[in-house]
């Protein structure tokens, strides 16, 4: 059950602060954001606040914000349809009813002759018993079609998407990465004000039960001064000898309470990749305070992105195989693992999954916001946007191989973790 829970409240988090980075620097230009989902496929929680339905959806695969224009307007008016309308105070058209009319006692109901609900915003028509006179309805920018009892939104040209500024456009859409960089961020600078940041100081920090240290003696606390007779003055260096003298005596020279002692230590021995290496079950020492867990968090930050963008450039060189891709099942046993060893390594590799959706969302590949924010590039060169249709194209045909890539890495996570 921890387990489930931890997979819950990573996976929402990822995806909800990626999305919100989206609908917050789409909304700031003034775009019609539809829906904000966590999740694709059928809703299983929803709720409308101002024009944004909030949706949690059932398979947890990611996450999208529906902005208006980027997709075909699904209702569309044609000149001879039989349209209702409804009226807001100022006398404008604040809704269209489309079907179901009889539901309506106070629409006035017309045969359209003429239409624009994006740019110039009005309609005209002729009225149930009227066909002499044409009148024009002007319409509210903030106005709804009614379809089946079910309003949805007019977009005006100038709340798409298309109709943006080339930088808000790429703003709206590298928002989403850049906060799963942020997100990361002030994880990693939580860890470090919580559990301290490492300092390269002679001084022993937490040690383990059952380590060759707490049996000799030595204390959390204890300032180390020499072993075997050889001054100390860093972390590292003490690390350095205790490794290089596995299963032989060391004699620590250290003091405590202002007191000096010399206390006998026997690491003990542990395989490495380097063949064998001595422990005696400490750790290095740390400090809780503001302006290192800042250096800290852009540290951690930067050498996860760094390893991260390393792997991902054996793709290029051919040294790739599916197993070093993982999908919702490998994370979650990943994610079981990382949860026996406490909250903060779930909190490292809450930070890491992060990093990860934040490099992977770059990449320019169609369907992902990498792929976009190409699209927009190449309109910078060429001074025009790419025809919207082929765009769309490209980016369907990308969403597809993506969730054919996504089911072929779950199958491979269920064969090796479960069948195997």
């Amino acid at each position: 059950m921890e387990t489930v829970i931890a997979f819950v409240i990573i996976f929402g988090a990822l995806v909800f602060f990626h999305e919100l980075g989206h609908l917050v620097f789409a909304k700031r230009a003034g775009i019609l954001c539809r829906e904000f989902a966590i999740g694709f496929g059928p809703k299983v929680f929803t709720f409308k606040k101002n024009e944004t339905v909030y949706t949690i959806r059932l398979l947890p695969l990611g996450g999208f914000v529906r902005m208006a224009g980027e997709d075909p307007e699904m209702i569309e008016v044609k000149p001879g349809h039989n349209i209702g309308l409804l009226f807001d105070n100022e006398g404008k058209v604040n809704k269209v009813v489309i079907n179901n009319k009889d539901k309506f006692p106070d629409l006035k109901v017309i045969e359209v002759e003429e239409v624009d609900f994006e740019h110039k915003l009005f309609v005209t028509g002729y009225e149930d018993g009227d066909d002499e006179t044409l009148k024009r309805f002007e319409i509210s920018e903030t106005s709804f079609f009614v379809v089946d009892g079910q309003e949805t939104q007019i977009a005006p040209y100038n709340r798409q998407f298309a109709s943006k500024t080339l930088l808000q456009r790429t703003l709206a859409i590298a928002a989403g990465p850049a906060m799963n960089f942020v997100l990361a961020f002030f994880i990693l600078l939580a860890i470090g004000l919580l559990q301290g940041t490492p300092v390269d100081k002679p001084i022993l920090g937490q040690l383990t039960e059952d380590g060759a240290a707490i049996k000799s003696g030595l204390q959390e606390g204890d300032v180390v001064k020499e072993i075997d007779k050889q001054e100390v003055t860093t972390w590292k260096e003490i690390v350095s000898i205790i490794q290089a003298h596995p299963e032989e005596e060391l004699q620590f020279s250290i003091e405590r309470d202002g007191q000096l002692q010399d206390i006998q230590v026997t690491p003990k021995m542990q395989k490495s990749e380097d063949g064998t290496i001595g422990v005696i079950g400490v750790y290095g020492p740390v400090e809780k305070s503001v302006f290192p867990s800042i250096k800290y968090g852009f540290i951690e930050t930067y050498n996860w992105t760094k390893m991260i963008l390393t792997s991902l450039g054996k793709l290029v060189t051919g040294q790739f195989s599916i197993d070093m891709l993982s999908g919702p099942v490998g994370i979650y046993v990943s994610t079981d693992t990382v949860v026996q060893s406490g909250i903060f390594y779930v909190m490292k590799w809450a930070a890491i999954l992060s990093i990860n959706l934040g490099i992977v969302n770059l990449l320019p590949l169609p369907a992902l916001d990498g792929g976009r924010l190409v699209f927009f590039a190449v309109e910078a060169v060429r001074g025009k946007p790419i025809d919207r249709q082929k765009e769309g194209i490209v980016h369907f045909i990308g969403f597809a191989l993506l969730m054919l890539l996504m089911l072929v890495v779950t199958w491979n996570d269920i064969q090796r973790f479960f069948l195997d």
